[in-house]
This record gives structure tokens, C-alpha cells and sequence, in this order.
């Protein structure tokens, strides 16, 4: 994937000793002080001229509740303000068992909006998806722009990588693909998202297998995200070996959740994310249904 200029031209200015005084500071457990560093790298940044790739991310949405409604039209709001092309659907796309006789219901109207504005959704499967025909039907459906169970995609100066994290995905293949696909990115973010959770403070918790499988592969190819719903609720981490995680399943439906050491913010009010990448820094903001940013994280890019 071809990497342009642009991308790397601020990260001179950003010194290896700034650098790493900032990551120490965001690694720290102390929530409060995460945030003042979030703050001052905001504050540095705050001129740039830069125009950034945005994209947002939901989860949990496939209801065609008025609460699935209210998120839909937040982030058309946001897209009239600031325009983006891509939505990473995060899994639970149909509920309640994956019926994709249900599509124009749970998709196609609630998103019609964007859709007709070329927004394209890339989907995973989430466990609700899979309870028709293993999720099959979702994989065949062209507006959820799945290239198999498990794919990759490059957008502008980020490689995502979409995962089944299902129960009886073919995790032993899977795995060895995720490793190979990092090893060979050259894009500067590297963002892998999944329908469920690796560090939560909600409902399902800190998914302990997920913690020793999938954790140290991110850290060994400095994936600087990680993306999933399953959790009904918005949560950031602070830094965790390099990478943020990011819960963003209030896309329809909330349920409470707490915080955790790892928490930098917690909210279980109806949401979703949007994430602008820089070429030295990504942006990440929860924005509710009102158009409320509740959250605002940043994540410095690291010159390895």
C-alpha cells in the first residue's frame, strides 16, 4: 500500500522525547492524569490546517428501534458537519437471530441517508448474526462489503483488519493470517476491529482468552487500535501495551457499565464513535444522540 508524504511530514516536529513522555504518561493506570496529557496534546495540535481521514464506528445496531433511529441520524448530522466515507459496523448487525429478510429494516432505511451519499459500511459477523446459516447470508450481502470472515482493507493511511471473533470461527487459521496480514502492513495505523470485547468494564467484562491470543499480536505490530460492540455501551481505554480499545455497541441499545484501571471513559448513553487520523496523531470522539461529544481521546502516532 502506497504511503504518502503527507503522512509523515508533522512527525519531525514531534520529538522522541516529547514522544515518550506523553506515552509514559497516558500508560499511567490514573485516569485524571490521562486526560490532562489528552487535553495538552489537543491544545498542541489545535492549529493544525491539516485534513484529516475520518470514518466512524457503531455496533449493536440491527434492531430498527427508534434508539437504532436516533444513532442513525447523529451520525448523519455529524457527516452534514464534517463528511466521511466509511462506517465500521462492529457486528450485531441484524437482530435478533441474523434474518437478512430483515435488511431494509435494520439497514437499508435507518442508514438510507448515508448510503445515498456513497458512505460505505464495512461489517463482521457479531454472535447474533451467525445464528442463521453461520452468518452466511451477511458475508453474500453487498452493503455490508465483507470479503470473507475474516479480511483487510487499506483506506488513505490506515490498514484495517475485520475479525470473527465468533465462538467456532476458524480461530487456528485466523490467527495465523492476522499475524502475516501486520507483518506485512506498511500503513502507519493499524486498526483491527471485532464484534467483541478484549478489555470492558460492562456487562460481559475483560475477556481473559482474548487477553492472551489476540493482545499480543497488536502489541507485537504496534496495532494502535482495536474496535468491537458486544458491550452495550461506549468505552475508551488509555493505552494498553500500545493499544486503545475501543467499545462503541450503543448503537441501538445501552446497558451499564462501569470503569475499570484501564478505563480513560466510560458512558452508557446511545452513541458512536468517530476516529480522524492525522498524520501524527489519531482523534477519537463519543458522540451521543443529541450530537453531544462526551469523550475525546487522542492517540500520538509513534515513530518506530
Amino acid at each position: 500500500m502506497p504511503i504518502k508524504r503527507r503522512h509523515f511530514l508533522a512527525l519531525g516536529s514531534f520529538s522522541a522525547l516529547g514522544l515518550a513522555f506523553l506515552t509514559h504518561k497516558l500508560n499511567k493506570p490514573n485516569a485524571s492524569s490521562s486526560v490532562n496529557v489528552e487535553q495538552a496534546i489537543a491544545t498542541k495540535y489545535a492549529s493544525t490546517s491539516e485534513i484529516p481521514f475520518r470514518f466512524v464506528s457503531v455496533a449493536d445496531t440491527g434492531t430498527g428501534s427508534k434508539s437504532q433511529y436516533a444513532v442513525a441520524q447523529a451520525m448523519t448530522r455529524y457527516y452534514q458537519q464534517k463528511p466521511y466515507k466509511l462506517v465500521v459496523l462492529a457486528g450485531d448487525n441484524i437482530y435478533n437471530d441474523g434474518e437478512i429478510e430483515k435488511i431494509n429494516a435494520v439497514f437499508e432505511r435507518p442508514y438510507q441517508e448515508l448510503l445515498s451519499q456513497g458512505v460505505k459500511f464495512q461489517a463482521c459477523l457479531g454472535n447474533h448474526d451467525i445464528r442463521t446459516a453461520n452468518g452466511e447470508p451477511q458475508l453474500k450481502y453487498p452493503g455490508f462489503n465483507m470479503r470473507g470472515r475474516y479480511y483487510t482493507f487499506g483506506q488513505d493511511s490506515a490498514q484495517f483488519f475485520a475479525l470473527d471473533t465468533n465462538h467456532n470461527a476458524d480461530w487456528k487459521a485466523q490467527l495465523t493470517w492476522l499475524d502475516k496480514e501486520l507483518s506485512q502492513s506498511i500503513a502507519p495505523w493499524k486498526i483491527v476491529f471485532g464484534h467483541h470485547q478484549i478489555y470492558s468494564s460492562g456487562h460481559y467484562g475483560l475477556n481473559q482468552p482474548f487477553v492472551k491470543t489476540l493482545a499480543p499480536i497488536f502489541q507485537k505490530h504496534g496495532v494502535q487500535l482495536y474496535i468491537n460492540g458486544h458491550e452495550h455501551h461506549y468505552e475508551r481505554t488509555r493505552s494498553i501495551n500500545g493499544t486503545t480499545y475501543l467499545t462503541c455497541g450503543a448503537g441501538a441499545g445501552t446497558r451499564p457499565v462501569g470503569a475499570s484501571e484501564w478505563t480513560a471513559r466510560a458512558n452508557s448513553e446511545l452513541s458512536f464513535a468517530a476516529i480522524e487520523l492525522y498524520s501524527d496523531r489519531l482523534e477519537i470522539s463519543g458522540i451521543d444522540t443529541k450530537s453531544i461529544i462526551f469523550d475525546k481521546g487522542v492517540i500520538p502516532l509513534k515513530n518506530i
